[in-house]
């Protein structure tokens, strides 16, 4: 499966490092966002196996974001620093996200991109894609956003998303409490989203039992827009 830095783009689609996988210019796109400690190639083998196929077979642009910031430990990334107390770093990266997702819109609308993030990157998607922050824009028009073992940030107040949200947790989850999914579907439901739960017997994961409600999820928000 072809990768590369998305480095040599132009700076209306990306101007941070990302990884590519399948077409830059296409009908759908996958958005995904890694989790704390991890970095973009993380997440990007995912694209093909939810896809159930290479995704530049099928014209399908897959994009792995990196996180901005370097993790404390020396190795991986992450989108603000989870040790300092109060996450001052998290309304920069809240802007920083949003840019890039608007900037990568350019060139396959929101409209027509799935957006997925685990654990911190999923915590990140709600938030971005619902203009959940007191900084925030509108709710991004996404075609489908997958959380998988997210949480809510503190300051989080979503506003009545504009895509259909699947959230996905593991019920031993030693890392983030499962209890932080059932917050995360209650404020959604209250703010008018569609969204819907799968609760698996797991830790802090992407099971393999979930892929195929995953990929139905994604497809059918494909074919809806």
């Amino acid at each position: 499966m072809p990768t590369d830095l998305l480095a040599d783009l132009p700076p209306g689609e990306d101007d941070c490092t990302a990884l590519f996988a399948g077409p830059r210019q296409a009908t759908s796109r996958l958005v995904l966002l890694h989790g704390w400690g991890a970095d973009a190639d993380d997440l990007l083998d995912l694209g093909p196996v939810l896809l159930g196929a290479d995704p530049a077979g099928i014209g399908l642009s897959v994009v792995a974001l990196r996180a901005p910031l370097p993790h404390p430990a020396g190795q991986g990334r992450q989108w603000y620093d989870l040790q300092q107390p109060e996450w001052p770093q998290l309304p920069e990266a809240r802007r920083a996200l949003r840019q890039r997702l608007l900037a990568l819109g350019t060139s396959v609308p929101l409209q027509h991109t799935c957006l997925l993030g685990f654990s911190q990157g999923a915590a990140m998607a709600i938030d971005v894609a619902t203009g959940g922050g007191p900084d925030d824009g509108d709710p991004l028009p996404l075609a489908g956003l997958v959380a998988c073992s997210g949480y809510p940030h503190p300051d989080w107040q979503p506003r009545t998303p504009r895509t259909a949200i699947l959230l996905t947790h593991g019920e031993q989850d030693p890392v983030v409490p499962f209890a932080a999914s059932v917050a995360l579907e209650r404020s959604l439901a209250e703010a008018g989203g569609s969204v819907r739960r799968i609760a698996f017997p797991g830790g802090h994961s992407i099971d393999a039992e979930l892929i195929a409600p995953m990929r139905e999820f994604l497809v059918r928000s494909w074919q809806g827009r």
